[in-house]
Protein backbone atom coordinates (compact mmCIF):
# COMPACT_ATOMS: atom_id res chain seq x y z
CA UNK A 1 0.00 0.00 0.00
CA UNK A 2 1.35 3.14 -1.39
CA UNK A 3 1.53 6.15 1.09
CA UNK A 4 0.48 9.68 -0.25
CA UNK A 5 3.23 12.43 -1.24
CA UNK A 6 3.64 14.61 1.53
CA UNK A 7 3.17 18.28 1.51
CA UNK A 8 6.35 20.18 1.17
CA UNK A 9 6.59 21.93 4.58
CA UNK A 10 6.10 25.80 4.34
CA UNK A 11 8.82 27.60 4.50
CA UNK A 12 9.22 29.47 8.12
CA UNK A 13 7.35 32.92 8.20
CA UNK A 14 8.98 35.40 10.32
CA UNK A 15 7.23 36.60 13.58
CA UNK A 16 5.51 39.78 13.34
CA UNK A 17 5.99 41.53 16.25
CA UNK A 18 4.36 45.13 14.85
CA UNK A 19 7.96 46.90 15.12
CA UNK A 20 9.01 48.78 12.22
CA UNK A 21 12.22 46.34 10.52
CA UNK A 22 15.21 48.70 12.09
CA UNK A 23 13.70 48.32 15.67
CA UNK A 24 13.71 44.71 16.35
CA UNK A 25 16.11 43.00 19.11
CA UNK A 26 19.55 43.24 18.94
CA UNK A 27 21.80 42.70 21.58
CA UNK A 28 22.99 46.58 20.99
CA UNK A 29 19.23 47.54 21.43
CA UNK A 30 19.86 49.16 24.48
CA UNK A 31 22.68 51.40 23.77
CA UNK A 32 21.87 52.49 20.04
CA UNK A 33 18.80 54.58 19.01
CA UNK A 34 17.62 55.74 15.24
CA UNK A 35 17.77 59.35 13.60
CA UNK A 36 15.95 58.50 10.48
CA UNK A 37 18.04 55.76 8.45
CA UNK A 38 20.94 55.91 10.99
CA UNK A 39 21.49 54.32 14.01
CA UNK A 40 23.86 56.36 16.05
CA UNK A 41 24.71 55.35 20.30
CA UNK A 42 21.99 56.72 22.53
CA UNK A 43 25.24 58.27 24.43
CA UNK A 44 25.86 60.46 21.50
CA UNK A 45 22.45 60.89 20.73
CA UNK A 46 22.14 62.79 24.06
CA UNK A 47 25.21 64.49 24.17
CA UNK A 48 23.96 66.15 20.32
CA UNK A 49 20.48 67.20 22.44
CA UNK A 50 22.59 68.74 25.19
CA UNK A 51 24.92 70.62 23.23
CA UNK A 52 22.29 71.76 20.77
CA UNK A 53 20.06 72.75 23.92
CA UNK A 54 22.21 74.82 25.52
CA UNK A 55 23.35 76.98 22.47
CA UNK A 56 18.96 77.53 21.73
CA UNK A 57 18.89 78.63 25.64
CA UNK A 58 22.33 80.73 24.88
CA UNK A 59 20.84 82.48 22.30
CA UNK A 60 17.40 82.71 24.20
CA UNK A 61 19.59 84.48 26.93
CA UNK A 62 21.32 87.27 25.02
CA UNK A 63 17.84 87.98 23.56
CA UNK A 64 16.05 88.62 26.93
CA UNK A 65 19.27 90.51 28.21
CA UNK A 66 19.32 92.69 25.62
CA UNK A 67 16.39 94.42 26.45
CA UNK A 68 17.46 94.56 30.09
CA UNK A 69 18.75 97.96 31.93
CA UNK A 70 22.52 97.90 33.49
CA UNK A 71 21.33 97.42 36.64
CA UNK A 72 18.90 94.36 35.86
CA UNK A 73 21.61 92.13 34.08
CA UNK A 74 23.85 91.89 37.28
CA UNK A 75 20.61 92.11 39.40
CA UNK A 76 18.42 89.20 38.17
CA UNK A 77 20.82 87.54 35.19
CA UNK A 78 18.34 85.13 34.40
CA UNK A 79 14.61 86.71 34.96
CA UNK A 80 12.72 88.44 32.52
CA UNK A 81 13.33 92.46 32.13
CA UNK A 82 10.69 94.64 34.05
CA UNK A 83 10.52 96.88 31.00
CA UNK A 84 11.87 96.59 27.71
CA UNK A 85 15.10 98.50 26.86
CA UNK A 86 14.17 99.11 23.39
CA UNK A 87 17.07 102.18 23.58
CA UNK A 88 20.02 99.70 24.18
CA UNK A 89 19.53 98.78 20.49
CA UNK A 90 19.97 102.38 19.41
CA UNK A 91 23.10 102.45 21.41
CA UNK A 92 24.55 99.94 19.78
CA UNK A 93 23.60 101.17 16.34
CA UNK A 94 24.76 104.23 16.81
CA UNK A 95 27.73 103.77 18.47
CA UNK A 96 28.98 101.00 16.56
CA UNK A 97 28.37 102.39 13.16
CA UNK A 98 26.31 99.55 11.97
CA UNK A 99 24.64 101.28 9.73
CA UNK A 100 27.36 101.68 6.93
CA UNK A 101 29.54 98.24 8.21
CA UNK A 102 26.10 96.32 7.28
CA UNK A 103 25.93 97.76 3.65
CA UNK A 104 29.27 96.39 3.70
CA UNK A 105 28.64 93.06 4.89
CA UNK A 106 25.52 92.63 2.17
CA UNK A 107 27.67 93.58 -0.27
CA UNK A 108 30.79 91.51 0.37
CA UNK A 109 29.39 88.14 1.33
CA UNK A 110 26.41 88.30 -1.14
CA UNK A 111 29.67 88.80 -4.21
CA UNK A 112 31.83 86.96 -2.64
CA UNK A 113 29.34 83.71 -1.79
CA UNK A 114 27.85 83.99 -5.53
CA UNK A 115 31.78 84.18 -7.04
CA UNK A 116 31.98 81.05 -5.12
CA UNK A 117 29.64 78.98 -6.32
CA UNK A 118 29.98 80.40 -10.25
CA UNK A 119 33.71 79.29 -10.00
CA UNK A 120 33.25 76.24 -7.77
CA UNK A 121 30.25 74.62 -9.37
CA UNK A 122 32.00 73.77 -12.81
CA UNK A 123 35.06 72.61 -11.17
CA UNK A 124 33.03 70.13 -9.05
CA UNK A 125 30.94 68.92 -12.27
CA UNK A 126 34.50 68.33 -13.98
CA UNK A 127 36.12 66.47 -11.06
CA UNK A 128 32.89 64.25 -10.68
CA UNK A 129 32.31 63.46 -14.47
CA UNK A 130 35.98 63.09 -15.57
CA UNK A 131 37.89 59.87 -15.19
CA UNK A 132 40.92 60.11 -16.31
CA UNK A 133 43.83 59.13 -13.38
CA UNK A 134 45.12 62.88 -12.13
CA UNK A 135 41.30 63.39 -11.15
CA UNK A 136 42.11 61.53 -7.67
CA UNK A 137 45.11 63.24 -6.99
CA UNK A 138 43.25 67.20 -6.85
CA UNK A 139 40.37 65.37 -4.84
CA UNK A 140 43.03 64.84 -2.18
CA UNK A 141 44.38 68.29 -2.66
CA UNK A 142 41.07 69.67 -2.38
CA UNK A 143 39.55 67.26 0.70
CA UNK A 144 43.34 68.46 2.46
CA UNK A 145 42.69 72.13 1.45
CA UNK A 146 39.17 71.96 2.89
CA UNK A 147 41.27 70.61 6.57
CA UNK A 148 43.56 73.98 6.12
CA UNK A 149 43.31 77.08 8.96
CA UNK A 150 43.17 80.07 7.10
CA UNK A 151 45.53 81.25 10.02
CA UNK A 152 48.58 79.20 8.52
CA UNK A 153 48.28 80.94 5.09
CA UNK A 154 47.33 84.81 7.39
CA UNK A 155 50.93 85.93 6.53
CA UNK A 156 51.14 85.30 3.16
CA UNK A 157 47.34 86.99 2.32
CA UNK A 158 48.75 90.05 4.43
CA UNK A 159 51.91 90.22 2.08
CA UNK A 160 49.92 89.28 -1.19
CA UNK A 161 47.08 92.59 -0.18
CA UNK A 162 49.53 94.76 0.33
CA UNK A 163 51.44 93.41 -3.25
CA UNK A 164 48.16 94.14 -4.50
CA UNK A 165 47.24 97.02 -3.48
CA UNK A 166 50.65 99.04 -4.05
CA UNK A 167 50.22 97.37 -7.55
CA UNK A 168 46.42 99.02 -8.13
CA UNK A 169 47.59 102.06 -6.77
CA UNK A 170 50.74 102.94 -8.29
CA UNK A 171 50.40 101.14 -12.20
CA UNK A 172 47.14 100.05 -12.91
CA UNK A 173 44.18 102.08 -11.77
CA UNK A 174 45.44 104.67 -9.51
CA UNK A 175 43.25 103.77 -7.03
CA UNK A 176 42.23 100.78 -5.24
CA UNK A 177 39.57 98.91 -2.70
CA UNK A 178 40.93 96.71 0.05
CA UNK A 179 37.20 95.10 0.46
CA UNK A 180 37.63 93.98 -3.42
CA UNK A 181 40.98 92.24 -2.21
CA UNK A 182 38.58 90.80 0.90
CA UNK A 183 36.23 89.35 -2.11
CA UNK A 184 38.75 87.65 -3.69
CA UNK A 185 40.39 86.14 -0.75
CA UNK A 186 36.71 84.97 0.38
CA UNK A 187 36.44 83.07 -2.95
CA UNK A 188 39.77 81.44 -2.85
CA UNK A 189 39.50 80.30 1.04
CA UNK A 190 35.88 78.81 0.19
CA UNK A 191 35.55 77.32 -3.07
CA UNK A 192 38.01 73.80 -1.56
CA UNK A 193 34.80 72.93 0.37
CA UNK A 194 32.63 73.91 -1.76
CA UNK A 195 33.68 71.78 -4.64
CA UNK A 196 34.39 68.85 -2.19
CA UNK A 197 30.55 69.77 -1.48
CA UNK A 198 29.47 69.68 -4.62
CA UNK A 199 31.68 67.12 -6.35
CA UNK A 200 29.85 64.41 -4.20
CA UNK A 201 26.56 65.91 -5.25
CA UNK A 202 27.34 65.78 -9.19
CA UNK A 203 28.83 62.14 -8.55
CA UNK A 204 25.44 61.06 -7.07
CA UNK A 205 23.10 62.32 -10.19
CA UNK A 206 22.47 59.54 -13.15
CA UNK A 207 24.98 59.37 -15.52
CA UNK A 208 22.48 59.01 -18.07
CA UNK A 209 21.49 62.75 -17.88
CA UNK A 210 24.57 64.06 -19.34
CA UNK A 211 24.14 60.57 -22.07
CA UNK A 212 20.82 61.20 -23.25
CA UNK A 213 21.81 65.21 -23.55
CA UNK A 214 24.99 64.62 -26.17
CA UNK A 215 22.78 62.91 -27.79
CA UNK A 216 20.72 64.76 -28.36
CA UNK A 217 23.18 67.54 -29.28
CA UNK A 218 23.97 69.42 -26.39
CA UNK A 219 27.48 70.67 -25.79
CA UNK A 220 28.83 70.15 -22.56
CA UNK A 221 28.28 73.89 -21.02
CA UNK A 222 24.77 73.50 -21.76
CA UNK A 223 24.15 70.22 -20.19
CA UNK A 224 25.94 71.35 -17.22
CA UNK A 225 23.86 74.43 -17.28
CA UNK A 226 20.40 73.48 -18.31
CA UNK A 227 20.58 69.98 -17.26
CA UNK A 228 22.62 69.25 -14.28
CA UNK A 229 22.58 72.46 -12.45
CA UNK A 230 18.95 72.51 -11.89
CA UNK A 231 19.08 68.75 -10.69
CA UNK A 232 21.87 69.53 -8.54
CA UNK A 233 20.29 72.77 -7.33
CA UNK A 234 18.87 71.52 -3.61
CA UNK A 235 23.03 71.03 -2.79
CA UNK A 236 24.36 74.03 -4.59
CA UNK A 237 22.05 76.30 -2.56
CA UNK A 238 23.13 74.63 0.51
CA UNK A 239 26.67 75.47 -0.35
CA UNK A 240 25.53 78.89 -1.20
CA UNK A 241 24.00 79.39 2.40
CA UNK A 242 26.92 77.50 4.09
CA UNK A 243 29.20 80.55 2.71
CA UNK A 244 27.12 82.63 3.72
CA UNK A 245 26.96 82.11 6.93
CA UNK A 246 30.55 81.41 7.19
CA UNK A 247 31.60 84.98 5.25
CA UNK A 248 28.80 86.64 7.76
CA UNK A 249 31.03 85.59 10.82
CA UNK A 250 34.23 86.05 9.70
CA UNK A 251 36.25 88.88 11.39
CA UNK A 252 40.03 87.55 11.25
CA UNK A 253 40.37 88.55 8.15
CA UNK A 254 38.66 91.76 8.06
CA UNK A 255 40.64 92.62 11.11
CA UNK A 256 43.91 91.76 9.24
CA UNK A 257 43.58 92.61 5.70
CA UNK A 258 41.10 96.21 6.06
CA UNK A 259 42.55 98.65 7.87
CA UNK A 260 39.36 101.41 7.86
CA UNK A 261 36.50 101.01 10.03
CA UNK A 262 33.52 102.18 7.84
CA UNK A 263 35.11 99.69 5.23
CA UNK A 264 34.83 96.22 7.76
CA UNK A 265 32.08 94.30 8.31
CA UNK A 266 29.77 93.86 11.14
CA UNK A 267 32.06 91.46 13.47
CA UNK A 268 34.93 93.73 13.23
CA UNK A 269 32.46 96.66 14.35
CA UNK A 270 30.83 93.98 16.81
CA UNK A 271 34.56 93.69 18.20
CA UNK A 272 34.60 97.52 18.37
CA UNK A 273 31.43 97.98 19.85
CA UNK A 274 32.74 95.46 22.53
CA UNK A 275 35.33 98.24 23.46
CA UNK A 276 33.11 101.22 23.92
CA UNK A 277 30.23 99.05 25.35
CA UNK A 278 33.01 97.62 28.30
CA UNK A 279 34.44 100.85 28.74
CA UNK A 280 31.22 102.48 29.09
CA UNK A 281 29.85 99.71 31.39
CA UNK A 282 26.79 99.80 28.55
CA UNK A 283 26.28 95.92 29.18
CA UNK A 284 22.63 96.17 27.69
CA UNK A 285 23.76 97.73 24.22
CA UNK A 286 26.72 95.15 24.06
CA UNK A 287 24.01 92.58 24.22
CA UNK A 288 22.08 94.15 21.75
CA UNK A 289 24.68 94.36 19.04
CA UNK A 290 25.48 90.98 19.68
CA UNK A 291 21.55 90.22 18.96
CA UNK A 292 21.82 92.26 15.47
CA UNK A 293 24.89 90.57 14.12
CA UNK A 294 23.73 86.53 14.82
CA UNK A 295 19.99 86.83 14.89
CA UNK A 296 19.68 87.55 11.22
CA UNK A 297 21.48 84.07 10.75
CA UNK A 298 19.95 82.20 12.93
CA UNK A 299 16.56 82.95 11.81
CA UNK A 300 17.96 82.19 7.94
CA UNK A 301 18.95 79.14 9.36
CA UNK A 302 16.23 77.92 11.21
CA UNK A 303 14.19 78.89 7.90
CA UNK A 304 16.48 76.98 5.48
CA UNK A 305 18.17 74.29 8.01
CA UNK A 306 16.36 71.14 6.50
CA UNK A 307 16.76 72.36 3.07
CA UNK A 308 20.63 72.42 3.71
CA UNK A 309 20.63 68.87 5.30
CA UNK A 310 19.01 67.79 2.23
CA UNK A 311 21.48 69.26 -0.50
CA UNK A 312 24.39 67.96 1.78
CA UNK A 313 23.01 64.31 1.55
CA UNK A 314 22.00 64.89 -2.00
CA UNK A 315 25.66 63.05 -3.29
CA UNK A 316 25.52 60.54 -0.46
CA UNK A 317 23.47 57.48 -2.24
CA UNK A 318 22.86 57.41 -5.85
Amino acid sequence: MTRPPRAPEAAEQPVQTGRHPRLRRTGHRRWTAPIGDIVIPRGIQAALWVWVSFNLLMAVWVGITSLKSDSEIFATPFGLPASPEWENFVSAWTVSGFGGVTLNTIVIVTISASLTIALGAPAAYVLARSSRRWIAGINTYTALCVALPVQTILVPLFIAKTEVHQFAVEILFGWWDDRITLIFIYVGTSLPFTIFLLTAAFRGLPSALPEAAALDGATPARTFWSIMMPVAWPAVKSAFVLNFLHMWNEALLVLVLINSPSEQTLPAALLRLYGTMQYNSNWGGLFAGVVIVIYPMILLYLWVGRRIMEGMTSGAVK
